[in-house]
């Protein structure tokens, strides 16, 4: 007798993440395994259903009007596994897995940790710290904090904080910036990875076109915040985070000018707007 399942359920995982989000990228994340290692499960499954799943066009891979009707039972099928291995798993409510990037981990959160395992001794806290937007729909992450316009596909998002930014320095730069001009006589950080805007501020200081600015550049926030807090160069930075530092003297803010971003920190639970054991 044939196998009712001549797929294998990678693959048709495979072929749900990438129907939906468009790419090969975002399955590989999500699945653990290559783009190649997608693009094979979908070449596969084409083969073996005998029909053109996708339309490989400039702008990406279109799900066929077959593969389209066949979504919502396609997703329907995953959510009935999920709840059936949620149902059998061992029971873990004390258990709370959160997704967050390093900067809001190290700079915010770790220190106030404490507070709250001593006011839940009863739950497990478990952080993955990452800057990959994990789905938390299909994932064993409960909730995530992340930075941006709260506006997540599938998501709900309450807004924590951290809506303006400025520059930030060590105490020792402060006497060399009286006014924001300064700023192109000493090392300005360039953080790569930051969604912050040096020109946006500039402008909102009354500074446009921008001064030529130089200095250190890091691919990695956390460094570049660790660089400011040593005097390396004033730093772009969110309130949020900076305001442990500026509290306990590490960093001081040399004018009083913020720039309202239009984004912030968000506590984000998927669509039903609860974390997935709560």
């Amino acid at each position: 007798m044939a196998s009712p399942f001549p797929i294998p359920l990678n693959a048709l995982r495979a072929i749900e993440i990438v129907a939906r989000r468009g790419a090969l990228e975002p399955a590989a994340a999500e699945l653990g395994v290559t783009i190649g290692a997608v693009s094979q499960h979908l070449r596969r499954a084409e083969a073996r259903l005998g029909i053109a799943l996708f339309e490989r066009t400039p702008k990406g891979l279109v799900p066929t009007p077959e593969l389209v009707a066949q979504m919502p039972a396609l997703r329907s099928g995953f959510q009935t596994l999920a709840d059936a291995l949620g149902a059998l798993r061992r029971q873990e409510d004390d258990v709370l897995t959160l997704t967050v990037g390093s900067v809001f981990a190290s700079r915010w959160l770790i220190t106030r940790l404490g507070r709250f395992n001593a006011a839940h001794p009863d739950i497990e806290f478990r952080m993955v710290a990452t800057g990959k937007l994990i789905d938390l729909a299909r994932s064993d992450i409960d909730c995530g904090i992340r930075f941006g316009s709260g506006l997540w596909p599938e998501t709900r998002a309450e807004l924590i904080g951290g809506t303006r930014a400025a520059p930030f320095c060590a105490p020792s730069l402060k006497a060399r910036l009286r006014t924001p001009g300064d700023l192109a006589e000493v090392p300005v950080i360039r953080d790569q990875a930051s969604m912050l805007s040096w020109e946006k501020w500039f402008a909102t200081a009354g500074l446009a076109p921008p001064p030529e600015t130089s200095g250190p550049v890091y691919s990695d926030p956390t460094l570049a915040f660790d660089a400011a807090v040593v005097g390396q160069g004033a730093l772009m930075a969110v309130d949020l985070m900076a305001a442990d530092a500026v509290a306990d003297g590490r960093l001081t803010r040399p004018f009083d000018v913020w720039l309202d971003t239009g984004q912030g920190y968000w506590f984000v639970t998927g669509a039903n707007g609860a974390c997935r054991k709560r």
